[in-house]
């Protein structure tokens, strides 16, 4: 295959395109012993100490391997073509959203209604996932859980034990749990052990946790203990079916939502104050602008004294007046009594969820799950540990 240099790249006809890589990038991504500890997938070479004028002595490439020796140090690197095919930049050859392979169709998202998930709520089986492990199922139970919860943003768990114990062991199952200022595990009742509105048995409306943290909770596991009054009923709403629908019907109020920060708090404990670094939008956007997070919790928002245009006031309100009318429209609120022997997980990125108000004693108990540890799950379990490290 033809293979051509200038002064400081090098170009390639792969699959009938040119495509070009600089030497110093060629040098920087070698896999070689020397610059790569394959055991820990962790690179050796200090990319600080690459010759600036870096080029080959010797290349040559026979469609299949790339070949060069360097002119600093004769440094010899081997670049397959899959490799270069797959984290070619200029152009690029392969779509981002498609250098782990199957990921895009293995791990697409449904959005849904009330009337579209009412009758058919997403569910795994407690005993399934205690006992899923590399040696029963090849951990099969786990892999269809976690592909549940990231498809439809929610799961109920079904047969578990009333008892905060295994409630746990059911977490741990999934992944390691996050301790916060709440505590790791935390099992409670309405007595304001913790100085927050989830401590109370007031109405709470729909949101997600910890828009006050740097990094919000990825995952949230409920179980209801014991409830011997009325009331607290729980809602789930799809806020990325929301965001869409919000998108299309009034275009300036999200993009509004994508871009003004909006300020949080939690400072109700004696001992804490706890505010993220630098405070986010309702919607949070990936690098190709799609909505990775929705972040929107009116009781622990801060005072907005800052805006880099004031104008923006009176529309960021028109915005969440909007906004409201969709995520409390009927259609897409799910209500959902809990009960003791069912949890109910889902996630904090995606959906919403509110509590109304109870009368009697009600004790819940659940745990918070980092976001990047399920995913990391979610990834190598159902599209495989392969195809995502050859994206690395």
């Amino acid at each position: 295959m033809p293979l051509h240099d200038s002064d400081n790249d090098l170009s390639l006809d792969i699959d009938g395109t040119t495509t070009r890589f600089h030497f110093i990038w060629l040098r920087d991504h070698c896999h070689c012993l020397e610059c790569y500890f394959d055991t820990t997938k962790q690179r050796l070479l200090n990319s600080a100490t690459i010759d600036e004028n870096i080029h080959p002595v010797l290349k040559s490439f026979d469609g299949k391997v790339l070949s060069i020796v360097w002119s600093q140090n004769d440094h010899r690197s081997e670049y397959l073509v899959e490799w270069l095919r797959l984290h070619a930049y200029n152009p690029p050859l392969v779509a981002a959203d498609q250098k782990v392979k199957g990921e895009k169709e293995i791990l697409a998202r449904e959005f849904w209604t009330t009337a579209e998930m009412e009758k058919n709520m997403p569910t795994v089986d407690f005993n399934d996932i205690t006992q899923s492990s590399d040696e029963s199922d090849g951990e099969k139970a786990i892999k269809d859980w976690c592909l549940k919860i990231w498809k439809y943003g929610f799961t109920l768990i079904d047969n578990v034990p009333v008892t905060p114990e295994d409630t746990e062991r059911l977490c741990e199952k999934l992944m390691y749990i996050r301790p916060t200022h709440y505590g790791g595990f935390w099992d409670f009742t309405s007595d304001l052990g913790k100085k927050d509105t989830a401590y109370t048995n007031f109405d709470i409306s729909s949101h997600t946790d910890g828009t006050y943290w740097s990094d919000t909770p990825g995952l949230q596991l409920f179980h209801l203990l014991y409830h011997d009054g009325t009331g607290g009923t729980t809602s789930l709403v799809d806020a990325f079916q929301c965001a869409e629908k919000l998108r299309k019907c009034d275009p300036e109020s999200y993009h509004l939502l994508t871009k003004i920060p909006v300020r949080a708090h939690s400072a109700g404990e004696e001992k804490v104050c706890i505010q993220p670094d630098i405070p986010q939008p309702v919607f949070k956007l990936d690098l190709d602008g799609q909505l990775i997070q929705v972040r929107w919790n009116q009781s622990d928002r801060s005072c907005m004294d800052i805006w880099d245009d004031p104008d923006d006031v009176p529309k960021f309100y028109k915005a969440i007046r909007q906004w409201y009318k969709i995520i409390s429209s009927p259609e897409n609120e799910l209500f959902y009594q809990l009960k003791p022997g069912q949890c109910l997980i889902f996630d904090n990125w995606r959906c919403f969820h509110l509590r109304t108000e109870f009368t009697g004693k009600r004790r819940l108990c659940g745990a918070y799950i980092n976001r990047d540890d399920f995913v990391s799950r979610l990834r190598l379990l159902n599209v495989g540990r392969e195809s995502v490290l050859n994206s690395l």
